[in-house]
């Protein structure tokens, strides 16, 4: 049997015969001095595993082999803050600010035979909170009642204040506590004279510059793609607004914004850009409400910041008045009424809002020729509103002899000043100027809903549909001049913008952007996933990195010409991605517990293993390629032999055993990498906020 040496954050219980279970030692804290062993116990005999903790069964471990595994906290200076496991510090909310983007604990088990045990604790430092502005909410303060939400208008936070870390000399040990548990990390020595909690780390002189964006939000967001003056195509995902000059291949990024952009829209002079925003959180832990952000496409500069403390939940929809010059803005919230408001944006002031729907709303706009008058659509509704002084008087759309449908999914206008509609039963609806009945229907327009209509400069009216997929022109008479099929990778057609020239721009439920015309065919400008993006890994040699999520898709990137080389669609979701030293092969780790190693010149299939049925946080090859060390939720590291340049995976061990499974984290494996030379793994928990560092002798 081979020899394991361990040390390990938390509290372990050792059975040796029939003794009782026996706490092992005191906690090590870091320094830059080294490490200090307050005790060291060499157990021999049987090891009953605390909570969480793995039996390690006879014949697992090679008798040739000596394991000797090593639990280590890597920081080196203690926080000044209390802070959770993600780093997020959370004190008290203030109301009324906007500032810039930004476990419960389980005691740690462990087990091994023939072991010498020693404890540490660990923790993560939190860099002091980043810039913040404020901005009063006198302008845009709403007195109602028509929300749930508790988290979206930057209310005050009920949470007691947090702990502080209290430093003992005489002891030599910092206590810290997480969500208010006691945490002990002893210090060396040498460092307990010299040691203070008000010590800070020097910010690094490098900083970071935003270069690329890679992706775009189609799948649940509307009207969000537009061409500006500049030759620029202007659109979001996140909390970035990206400007993309397709033909220069550069990207300009407006990064106003503290958390998700919802909505999008451009003024008259198609300079200035309003963006909307969901409720939010800086760096500090600290909501931040929901607003409207108008700035300057050119210089990228705020011009201004409404809504705040008046929104709720987040800013769906907006727009500006065209006939005035564009001097008002209409926004619709997120809030169980889904207020409709309109504001003179470059007063900060509010002008009327009014309750608009139960329901969702999917778009707002202004009439192109009337002021006052606000159109509104969505489920089971279309209403024309008349702003008069601060009252917004609504007129309901009266389908009469059409059959209502369950959608009017989205709104533009006629050259004559018409509203047209398209909904999900497929059809066109024309209703007159002035008025809020229908006086023209195109039936079946399309197969399915449309999601988007777009009227020319020149008065041809686009069409996109969702379910069939089609680009279809109409005249002036509402005759079909022509069809296309956008192809089924691209997904359906979620908003339709006029580019240059004869060029239509499209944005697709899968998070594409195509470019092309309509007699000709549309290709993919750019790119991204359509769900939860959790596994991102770095070629070693090449400017390349994949990507991976829960859409099941596997990406590989040229980060020089920022298109992807090629795309790979996997059975399961995926989490996690490694890429092996020479750069041949990558290992995707996925939900269910398997994983695959794809070829990165061929994207083919090279192998496909599995270790237990819980999803595999991290894929980890070590530095020479010989071994990949998967992280699993089950709370286990996995480990491989490799060779064959990664395309020959074996269990290390006895053929009859399972692959060497490593216990120590009570909290499923967030993350795995191998030290220089392969001589020691480190390994992160999750909600055990544990930090280990093995060593195999």
């Amino acid at each position: 049997m081979g020899r394991v040496e361990t040390e390990v954050v938390g509290d372990v219980q050792v059975e040796m015969g029939d003794s009782a279970a026996s706490d092992l030692g005191d906690a090590v804290c870091p320094g830059s001095g080294g490490w200090m062993q307050r005790e060291q116990i060499v157990v021999q005999g049987r090891v009953r595993p605390a909570s969480g903790a793995v039996l390690f069964r006879r014949g697992m471990f090679a008798p040739s082999t000596r394991y000797h595994i090593i639990s280590r906290p890597l920081v080196q200076t203690l926080p000044l803050r209390t802070t959770v496991n993600n780093g997020t510090v959370l004190p008290k909310k203030p109301a009324g600010s906007l500032a810039s983007p930004s476990g419960a604990r389980k005691e740690t088990g462990v087990l091994a035979t023939k072991s010498t045990i020693k404890r540490t604790s660990s923790s993560e430092r939190v860099s002091p909170g980043g810039r913040r502005e404020s901005y009063g909410d006198s302008k845009g303060g709403r007195n109602r009642t028509g929300s749930a939400s508790s988290s979206s208008s930057g209310k005050k936070n009920s949470e007691s204040k947090p702990k502080e870390p209290v430093f003992s000399p005489e002891e030599g040990y910092v206590k810290m506590f997480l969500r208010g548990r006691p945490v002990t990390m002893y210090m060396p020595k040498e460092q307990v004279d010299s040691y203070s909690l008000e010590a800070k780390v020097e910010l690094p002189t490098k900083r970071l510059r935003l270069e690329w964006v890679y992706g775009y939000r189609g799948r649940d967001c509307r009207n969000n793609l537009y061409l500006l003056p500049t030759g620029e195509t202007v659109y979001f995902i996140a909390s970035v607004v990206v400007l993309y000059n397709v033909e220069e291949q550069l990207q300009r990024h407006y990064t106003g914004h503290s958390d998700d952009v919802k909505c999008l829209a451009v003024h008259p002079d198609r300079i200035t850009i309003a963006t909307g925003q969901v409720a939010g959180t800086s760096k500090d832990g600290k909501q931040l409400p929901p607003h409207v952000r108008i700035w300057d496409s050119v210089t990228l500069n705020t011009l201004h910041v409404i809504g705040i403390g008046f929104f709720d939940r987040a800013v769906t929809c907006i727009a500006f008045s065209k006939s005035n010059g564009g001097a008002n803005l209409c926004a619709v919230d997120d809030s169980n009424d889904h207020v409709l408001s309109v504001w003179d944006w470059q007063k900060e002031g509010r002008l009327a809002d009014v309750k608009c729907s139960n329901e969702a709303v999917f778009a707002v706009d202004f009439h192109p020729t009337d002021t006052n008058v606000i159109v509104t659509c969505g489920k089971s509704h279309l209403y024309f509103w008349a702003l008069e002084g601060s009252s917004l008087i609504k007129k309901q759309g009266l389908f009469e002899k059409q059959e209502k449908p369950k959608f009017v999914l989205c709104v533009t206008f006629s050259e004559n000043g018409d509203t047209i509609t398209g909904d999900s039963s497929g059809n066109i609806l024309v209703w007159g100027k002035g008025t809020n009945r229908i006086c023209y229907a195109v039936q079946g327009a399309h197969e399915g809903g449309i999601f988007a209509l777009c009227m020319l400069r020149d008065g041809t009216l686009v069409s996109g549909g969702g379910k069939d997929r089609k680009l279809i022109s109409w005249n002036g008479n509402y005759q079909k001049l022509h069809k296309t099929e956008i192809p089924e990778q691209f997904g359906p057609i979620r908003t339709v913008a006029e580019g240059k020239g004869d060029v239509i721009l499209i944005g697709t439920t899968r998070n594409f952007i195509l470019q092309g015309t309509l007699n000709g065919d549309f290709t993919p400008i750019t790119q991204g996933h359509t769900d939860e993006l959790w596994g991102l890994a770095a070629h070693a040699s090449k400017p390349q990195f994949l990507t991976c999520g829960h859409d099941r898709h596997a990406t590989l990137w040229d980060a020089v010409d920022h298109r992807p080389v090629w795309d790979k669609v996997i059975e399961d979701p995926a989490q996690s991605s490694g890429f092996h030293p020479s750069g041949s092969v990558v290992a995707v780790g996925t939900l269910t517990g398997r994983w695959f190693v794809f070829d990165t010149e061929t994207k083919d299939l090279v192998t496909v293993h599995t270790d237990g049925n819980e999803q595999l946080s991290v894929m980890r090859y070590s530095p020479d390629g010989t071994f990949l060390a998967i992280g699993s939720h089950d709370n286990c590291i996995y480990i491989y032999g490799v060779s064959d340049n990664g395309r020959k995976y074996t269990r290390i061990g006895k053929c009859s055993a399972p692959s060497h499974v490593y216990g120590g984290h009570s909290s499923h494996v967030t993350n795995v990498d191998f030290l220089h030379a392969d001589s020691h793994l480190i390994s992160t928990g999750g909600k055990d906020t544990s930090i280990m560092q093995w060593r195999v002798i």
